[in-house]
């Protein structure tokens, strides 16, 4: 799809300097603009490039002003980082903003879905589902039996939804992420065998979450696994039955959260860091990454370590262990000169 500088500048409320009617199809960095794209410049580090790039079309601050000549066309805004960013958000939604059903795909005659949908191909929609309006789901999607997915949803190719999961209005799942499959619950028997414990729960998902690309949600053993209102989660995260995740909680790559712990509002969770079951984690907590967490944590913590803990704290240790060597090495020369001492005391 493609653009002219005047239809840009018209969406932004900027001005055109230039050729209004130039075209641009997609975007860049500045550095490696090429014909027929659009990029901006915000930062005065990259003005050098503004002089040399390709691309057909810059958008600058109405501040800025060239040095030397300047073949660009540009378009002047108030802030040009916000306004390309306006943009990016536009691209996007353009991008994805497909309609109507491809064939092949199977739904129930008793599923029930809104308007302005997108089904994409060897997409499966299962018995009794209900669908709201504007939802997008691209092809390869599996939507089980009973499940809820509100307005304004993107749902990419891939994604596996198990039966009764319910999803919240304005959320985002990408590819390849499962949810609502049976969580990790085992019983061992007299002959010391594992025997699975039936998984009857849900998933609950509400409003404005946004979930990466290979993360598992897995359903409750009873009751829901829940993911509150914008949290946002990263790929491949791992969250476990019964675990509840706050408001506006963030999570990086290949965290992973055991049965049953509760995450407060407003956390932070670097990647690679882990919870233990059965736990209770503040409000506004940081754990920082590759932290391991195995006790609860108390309101606006910051933690780190294997186990975790304040993160000052873990700071002064580490510096301590670093000089370990010499520390070592000097409490052996104090000991080698006591035991010498008291040699000559006996003597």
């Amino acid at each position: 799809m493609k653009f002219t500088a005047e239809q840009i500048s018209e969406l932004l409320e900027g001005e055109v300097v230039g050729n209004p009617t130039e075209e641009v199809s997609k975007l860049c960095k500045i550095e490696e603009g090429q014909k027929g794209s659009l990029t901006f410049l915000s930062n005065p580090k990259y003005n050098s490039f503004i002089y040399s790039t390709k691309a057909s079309i810059a958008i600058v601050n109405k501040s800025f002003i060239p040095e030397k000549e300047i073949k660009i066309t540009l378009i002047k805004v108030e802030d040009a980082y916000s306004s390309f960013s306006k943009l990016l958000e536009f691209y996007n939604t353009t991008k994805n903003n497909k309609l109507g059903r491809e064939t092949p795909n199977y739904i129930s005659d008793s599923a029930s879905i809104g308007t302005n949908e997108y089904i994409g191909a060897f997409s499966y929609i299962g018995n009794d589902v209900k669908i709201g309006d504007n939802v997008k789901i691209f092809p390869n999607v599996f939507i089980g039996d009973n499940s809820i997915i509100g307005n304004n949803c993107i749902i990419f190719s891939g994604v596996k939804i198990y039966s009764d999961t319910e999803i919240g209005n304005n959320c985002k799942i990408h590819s390849c992420t499962v949810i609502g499959a049976d969580g990790f619950g085992f019983a061992p028997n007299e002959n010391g065998e594992y025997k699975a414990i039936p998984q009857i729960g849900n998933v609950i998902i509400e409003d404005n979450v946004d979930i990466g690309s290979s993360s598992t949600i897995d359903r409750a053993t009873l009751g829901s696994t829940i993911i509150r209102k914008g949290v946002k989660l990263d790929n491949q995260i791992q969250i476990a039955h019964n675990v509840e995740i706050g408001e506006n909680t963030v999570i990086a790559s290949q965290t992973g959260i055991a049965g049953s712990s509760k995450i407060g509002k407003n956390c932070m969770i670097g990647g690679q860091a882990g919870v233990s079951g059965h736990l209770l984690i503040g409000n506004n907590v940081k754990i920082l990454a590759r932290a391991g967490v195995t006790k609860n944590i108390k309101d606006n913590q910051i933690v780190n370590g294997h186990p975790a803990f304040k993160a000052n704290d873990f700071n002064k240790s580490y510096v301590h262990f670093k000089n370990l060597p010499l520390i070592v090495k000097k409490v052996s020369i104090i000991e080698n000169k006591f035991n010498a001492q008291k040699i000559n005391t006996n003597e």
